[in-house]
């Protein structure tokens, strides 16, 4: 394990509206608003056919080819996720969502993208003092978060 102590800085609460793209709007709000270190809680409705990873194909093998699952109608959603800067300094969101229709759910990474359905609702915790960062592992393919 590794580890680093940062603070709750600001407090952000977003209404994403239809149409929004996530993980772009997300990530953009955070560059405006100079957001490096964040956590991030989402709930709503996400459009049909947006895209999920929903796991990779084979665990064994690296990097590893990621399965990518088409949502098939609106669904229900709740995530959670961070935002730590890329190796160029920019905001980037690593959010995993569960995503439910008519009683059966998804899980998977968001980072293909979705389209917020009607509305989302977001909280936003800036973490302060912190020097996490998002850094490229070749061996998976990967942007781990370096503490």
């Amino acid at each position: 394990m590794r580890w680093s102590e940062g603070k709750i800085g600001r407090v952000f609460v977003l209404r994403l509206e239809d149409g929004d793209r996530i993980p772009e709007c997300i990530e953009s709000f955070a560059q405006e608003k100079r957001i490096s270190h964040a956590m991030c809680i989402l709930v709503g409705g996400v459009e049909d056919g947006g895209t999920i990873v929903a796991g990779p194909v084979d665990g064994e093998s690296m990097p590893p080819v990621p399965v990518l699952f088409e949502l098939k109608g609106v669904h229900e959603i709740l995530a959670l996720g961070t935002i730590f800067p890329d190796q160029k300094g920019k905001p980037s969101l690593h959010m995993h969502a569960a995503l439910g229709r008519q009683g059966v759910a998804s899980v998977g990474c968001t980072r293909p993208g979705i389209e917020v359905w009607k509305l989302g609702e977001v909280i936003l915790l800036e973490i302060t003092e912190s020097t996490a960062y998002r850094l490229l592992d070749p061996a998976t393919g990967f942007e781990m978060m370096e503490p």
